[in-house]
């Protein structure tokens, strides 16, 4: 049987190879680039053919982080139903998420509007509803990785779950690409050679199969020509090529590029990914299912290091949840060992469960290599590692090298609990973020200090930054680390006058008279507790579409006259606050200008489950959305067009309340949700106007 240990190390490696070959793969998707163009312009590839700020979302890796939730909102082995709901419950309609390429164009536009309209899954995605054309595009295989790694050493249950999961937009063959990518990663838990991976894919898939015959076709050209994968390449081209297939993104071709990039490889991630990715068609899909089979197999190498490096173990999603859309690779990772152990009915560590629903974060860097996302700035002297050193409750720390810094010499190590479009450069997937950190909460790490050279006079203090205004901010006084111990550094999160913190770390300075040259170990990095924000939107800026600090869902969301503005001709919402948070107390500043409906809501997870109060229909209510309305309380009220209210929403245990300028109005029982974000919805047509935003968490 998988140790426990052996399951979470496959999947973080198979989950950095999947990363590794959709940031590889990305700059040179189709159409503009051709296979040829790729050979032409960079020949031989063998790293990254672009720098990046920050990588921002794709869809690639949007699906395995959200779809797999499927298992926590519902059951361990969900129906095609309730991973339907999982879509329509995470996606925001029209941006991000998916390639909102246009019904009958796209798969998932289509399967997406298809259960909007509510055919259900798997009708949503069937070839009876919406032609092979569209059944058959690549989406079948690159988003069921996660039903992969759950599945460990079990490849037929992986199997089953995944053309559960694709069937919601995919059939035929693109339920054959999903069987079989999935069933080689979990295969790949234990198997060593890359042939018996493809015995265990192939044999989980109708053999007379099209997706079959080109994996077969693929094998054998590499029985009679092991060397030249471009002449592999140019048979796929010649027999299997986009000429043959209907759509815009046919699976088979891709799929004898998956297989063509694995076989070559020979299960060595680097060359994998970087073969898949010189083959041009769909790149990023195929070097990120090669990248996330062979990665599994391979377990993390320092041959990966060039690859790894830029990842810094973080990868950008862009579903509605914005706590979520930041992901800690290192800690996704653990989420999944949790459903795989509990998938086979095992018993899974304490800490990893309370993980699950953490309002906070837990950076162990117990994974070899993991960094958690953390970086330097201010000085290129001091360099980002990993040690397996021994810490006071483990073993594993963040290492940084300190190269020969002098007298007064300053450096920041930290890391981003939130992010700005200008954090990017790319951004084809809008991503969306609400802050993961907020004032009074704790924060705790453990400090050592390992100096070689110098006279020791290194001195470190912990910081958080705004986002708006830039301003570092000392939260405790200057520190001269002791030699060879362990020192624990706490603090409160600081209120900056509610704007968002997107750093926190150590300010590192050096004041002594010689060159400094040691290490600092950084281990058990947490933050923990209710917070609490006071949202005034002037200090706010318009950016991706809406709002900076929320993620929205249809409507138009903008900034006016100091306050927010929503504008909707159906339903829509905006959202802030952590996915986590509990027992929370919500206010906000709402002015109806026109409409039925407008209404706070809070432990919201997603578009289609949530709390919500305020004013609807001439009533005060509290509602309760799951998948369609349930009132739970409502008594009348004329709310005044144009004139403001302070409405007030508490959760606390099972009890929600409603009050108005400061009079309690509601109160009811439920308990179908015990966290979630907060935001402002309408639920149907009409506008609203949003001041000052204060939230209480307890």
């Amino acid at each position: 049987m998988l140790t426990t240990d052996d399951i979470l190390h496959r999947i973080y490696s198979g989950f950095l190879g999947k990363a590794i070959g959709v940031r590889l793969g990305a700059p040179v998707e189709p159409t503009i680039w051709t296979y040829e163009r790729i050979r032409d312009t960079y020949g031989e590839i063998t790293g990254y053919v672009r720098d990046f700020k920050n990588f921002a979302a794709d869809d690639d890796t949007n699906g395995p982080v959200y779809f797999i939730r499927a298992m926590r909102d519902y059951q361990v082995q969900p129906t095609p139903q309730e991973v339907g709901k999982t879509w329509l419950n995470y996606a925001a309609e029209g941006h991000g998420m998916y390639w909102w390429g246009g019904y009958g164009r796209s798969t998932e536009h289509t399967a997406y509007l298809n259960l909007r309209a509510g055919i259900e899954a798997p009708r949503s995605g069937s070839i009876a509803q919406n032609g092979a054309a569209i059944a058959e595009q690549i989406g079948g295989q690159i988003f069921i990785d996660s039903w992969g790694w759950v599945n460990p050493g079990n490849p037929e249950r992986a199997a089953q779950m995944s053309a559960t999961a694709a069937s919601v937009a995919h059939d035929g063959d693109g339920l054959n690409g999903a069987r079989f990518c999935a069933a080689m990663i979990a295969a790949a838990f234990t198997e060593t050679r890359i042939e018996a991976l493809f015995d265990t894919g192939l044999s989980v898939i109708d053999p007379g199969s099209g997706y079959a015959r080109v994996v077969r076709a693929v094998l054998d050209h590499h029985k009679s020509q092991p060397d030249d994968w471009r002449s592999c390449r140019d048979m796929l081209t010649r027999d299997f090529g986009y000429d043959r297939y209907p759509g815009v993104c046919h699976i088979i071709p891709n799929a004898g590029v998956l297989a063509l990039a694995m076989i070559y490889g020979q299960g060595d991630l680097p060359r994998t990914v970087e073969i898949a990715t010189m083959c041009g068609w769909d790149t990023d899909c195929n070097a990120g299912n090669a990248g996330a089979i062979v990665g599994t197999m391979q377990g993390v190498q320092p041959g990966w290091d060039k690859y790894r490096g830029p990842i810094n173990d973080t990868i950008i999603t862009s579903g509605v949840t914005g706590a979520l859309n930041i992901v800690d690779i290192p800690t996704f990772a653990r989420e999944l060992a949790t459903l795989a152990l509990q998938l086979d009915g095992r018993e899974a560590p304490a800490d990893w469960i309370a993980d699950m629903t953490r309002r906070g974060v837990r950076f162990d860097f117990a994974l070899p290599g993991s960094t958690h996302g953390f970086r330097i700035a201010g000085d290129n002297r001091l360099a980002l590692g990993w040690s397996d050193r021994e810490t006071p409750t483990g073993s594993g720390a963040l290492e940084v090298l300190i190269d020969r810094i002098e007298r007064e010499d300053q450096a920041r190590l930290y890391w981003k609990p939130f992010y700005r479009k200008d954090d990017f450069d790319d951004e084809r997937y809008r991503p969306m973020f609400t802050p993961l950190v907020a004032a009074g909460q704790i924060v705790t790490m453990r400090v050592l200090l390992d100096p070689m050279e110098g006279d020791g006079h290194l001195r470190l203090v912990p910081y958080v930054r705004g986002t708006m205004s830039g301003q570092v901010v000392e939260t405790g006084a200057w520190l001269q680390a002791e030699a060879g111990e362990w020192t624990e550094l706490s603090f409160t999160v600081p209120d900056l006058d509610g704007e968002a913190v997107d750093e926190i770390g150590l300010c590192i300075e050096y004041f002594g008279r010689l060159k400094f040259l040691g290490r600092l170990y950084l281990a058990e990095f947490t933050v923990s507790g209710p917070g609490s924000r006071k949202i005034d939107p002037a200090s706010l800026v318009e950016e991706w579409g809406a709002i900076s600090g929320f993620t929205w869902n249809r409507g138009y969301w903008k900034l006016e006259d100091g306050r927010m503005t929503g504008l909707t001709a159906s339903d829509a919402d905006l959202w802030t606050g952590h996915l986590y948070a509990s027992d929370v107390t919500v206010s906000a500043d709402i002015r109806p200008e026109a409409g039925a409906s407008h209404l706070i809501t809070i432990r919201s997870q997603g578009t289609a489950r949530s709390y919500a109060a305020g004013f609807r229909d001439g009533r005060a209510v509290i509602l309760k959305e799951d998948f369609g309305t349930t009132v739970l309380a409502e008594t009348p009220f004329e709310a005044v067009p144009g004139q403001s209210y302070e409405v007030t929403a508490t959760a606390d245990g099972d009890r929600l309340t409603l009050s108005v300028d400061g009079a309690p109005v509601l109160e009811a029982r439920d308990s179908t949700f015990s966290y979630g974000q907060c935001g402002i919805r309408m639920d149907s047509p009409g506008r609203i106007s949003v001041g000052t935003i204060t939230i209480d968490e307890r």
